[in-house]
């Protein structure tokens, strides 16, 4: 394979911060590198030295004469008077593009909705992103540099981005290279042959692992395990000279000089502590059988030409206690409309909104600002005024442990809001929702701006928080993580029910974009029982000329599905407890899941025999 780029022993010191020290890299035909690391550790700096646009302060880069390169950067300045049109391919003829099937397919992933001819300056954030990200996909350049690139896409544009890469950058004998920044871990396992760690730990260390996101993560395990090992026998020599120093005073005079100065310097190589991300799992507020419940509501937005569009049309969506639901959905069909339902920052034009009494909302919105009010505090201060103590697992802790363990250091605590880095103001908004204890909680977009430990870390706080989810994300791993279902809003005023999950709405939308029906099983299942039990669907249909003996028979039916439902559901519980008590079994953590995936199976066919019988049903 040819090589492309290289980095040869590069360093860099930004203040008092190393966030690169004597690093060595390189980027042949083939590679396409994931770079991950904590927020701030360099890895869009790190980009832009590989683009030729930053310098390090020791080291060169290096870069095969005659070779292209391309980078998507989180800029996004357009010159005035350009059209969409002008920023994807400048002065080219229309013929010279629009004959090119792999063009033509780079317009149809990311610019089916937008007018060509239209001016750029009236372009919305996310639309420029696609349009500069279109611009470098049509230019084809041999490195192509991406920094957060699937942000501002919807599932489906992640899907697309991912399959459009493999195929240049990943087919047998491809030319290229490939280098990403992002925190979507669907997207680095998709797409990635192997990743780079930036620490961000003050080391200035780049490391090096084979594998997409997933391998990256066993690998790193590995490590953390041998250097725990390594470490335990460090801190049992430590703990004994240390206990050895501290003697009487009269027997210290006597020690040998040789034993103290080794006892001295284990003292000074002590590491210190890790920043570890924490994220504490509240107490939640108890929540009563019904939770939130829209009935048969329809929501209007206004046109600019005076019309109107109606996002949700009739839409009837029951949320119990524990209901875990993902939403996805184009971009505009409402995700964010139907979230402010629920908050109850908006009233449907018709139907109504139904709440439970014991029910306490917590929504984490897409605006950052909506801590300007207190940008003049520390984080300390501001966990403080929502609520002075917390107790967790049985403890008190003050605002200060709070935010320590959230990941903030004792510094970055201090550290007033303006000048908190997008992922800790974002950490923050989360752990201000935490302390006022919820028992529904509402997030909308909530990877943004986050690494992927931080993450990982909301991940593992999410799987054991007990109270009502609803999650609406274009991020895919989040959503099949934390998340039981899926639901769908496609444009259509239609909330649907995704049984098959995000891959059943890829189908959906594959469907729709080319005017084929659905395969079986991928259709709507919007008049399916909620995750929560049977009850009302959106559809509420029933069969007609049904007879009352019929009807009688029917009703049976749904008593004994529900029944069998009700059970499988306690042992469901049951296993996700056995799962959670000693996730460190392997073999048995395997015949656990062997048993979810045979019993989640039997709930299916139940809930369709339940739904058929509810259609008799007066």
């Amino acid at each position: 394979m040819a090589h492309l780029l290289g980095a040869d022993s590069i360093s860099l010191t930004i203040g008092t911060r190393t966030l690169l020290d004597d690093v060595s890299l390189g980027l042949d035909d083939g590679d396409r590198i994931g770079v991950v690391g904590p927020n701030g550790a360099g890895k869009s700096t790190l980009l832009r030295m590989l683009a030729g646009t930053a310098v390090p302060d020791a080291g060169r880069i290096t870069r095969v004469g005659g070779s292209r390169l391309g980078m998507l950067d989180q800029r996004d300045d357009v010159p005035e008077g350009a059209t969409v049109l002008d920023l994807v391919h400048g002065d080219d003829e229309t013929h010279e593009w629009a004959s090119d099937p792999r063009v033509r397919a780079v317009h149809a992933g990311l610019l089916a909705d937008l007018d060509l001819d239209k001016p750029a300056t009236t372009l919305s954030g996310g639309q420029r992103r696609r349009v500069a990200l279109a611009h470098l996909l049509v230019e084809d350049p041999d490195v192509l540099l991406l920094d957060e690139p699937t942000n501002h896409l919807d599932v489906e544009g992640v899907a697309w981005l991912a399959e459009h890469l493999r195929n240049r950058y990943g087919r047998p004998g491809a030319t290229g290279a490939l280098v990403v920044v992002t925190h979507d871990r669907w997207f680095l396992d998709a797409v990635c042959s192997r990743m780079w760690e930036v620490r961000g730990d003050g080391s200035g260390a780049v490391d090096g692992y084979e594998g997409g996101y997933a391998a990256y993560i066993l690998a790193r395990a590995e490590r953390s395990r041998q250097a725990a090992a390594a470490a335990e026998k460090r801190n049992n020599l430590l703990r004994k000279e240390l206990a050895w120093l501290k003697r009487g005073a009269p027997a210290r005079t006597s020690k040998p000089k040789f034993r103290v100065e080794a006892a001295q310097t284990l003292i000074a190589d002590e590491p210190p502590p890790r920043d570890r991300l924490e994220l504490t799992q509240m107490a939640t507020k108890r929540l009563g059988k019904d939770v939130l419940d829209l009935e048969d509501v329809t929501v209007r937005v206004p046109l600019p030409d005076g019309g109107e569009r109606t996002l949700l049309d009739d839409v009837t969506w029951r949320l119990g206690p524990g209901d875990r639901y993902g939403v996805v959905g184009v971009n505009g069909a409402g995700k964010t409309t139907l979230l402010a339902l629920l908050a109850g920052r908006r009233t449907p034009e018709e139907g109504r909104v139904r709440r439970g009494k014991t029910v306490e909302v917590a929504e984490l919105t897409q605006d950052v600002t909506e801590l300007d009010d207190v940008a003049h505090l520390t984080a300390v201060q501001v966990v403080d005024r929502e609520k002075r103590t917390v107790v967790v697992d049985g403890k008190e802790l003050t605002a200060g442990q709070l935010t320590e363990r959230l990941g903030f250091t004792r510094e970055r605590a201090h550290t007033i809001v303006r000048d908190l880095s997008g992922g800790e103001r974002r950490r923050l908004q989360l752990l201000r929702l935490l302390v006022s204890e919820p028992n529904v909680l509402l997030l909308d977009e909530p990877t943004n701006d986050l690494d992927t430990d931080t993450l990982a870390a909301v991940e593992d706080l999410l799987d054991g928080w007990p109270g009502t989810l609803i999650v609406v994300s274009h991020d895919r791993y989040l959503l099949e993580r934390v998340c039981d279902r899926q639901w769908a809003l496609l444009g259509d005023g239609a909330l649907r029910d995704l049984p098959g999950g995000v891959e059943q709405y890829l189908e959906l939308r594959r469907a729709a974009t080319s005017g084929r029906a659905p395969a079986p099983g991928a259709s709507s299942a919007a008049t399916a029982p909620e995750a929560s039990g049977p009850a009302a669907s959106s559809d509420d249909r029933k069969a007609p000329g049904a007879s009352a003996a019929e009807q009688r028979q029917a009703k049976k039916t749904v008593q004994r599905l529900e029944k069998q439902l009700a059970r499988l559901a306690d042992e469901e519980t049951r296993l996700h407890e056995q799962m959670a008590a000693d996730p460190t079994d392997f073999e048995a953590t395997a015949r656990l899941d062997a048993r979810l995936r045979a019993l989640q199976a039997e709930k299916d066919e139940l809930e369709m025999e339940w739904l058929e019988a509810a259609e008799l049903v007066e």
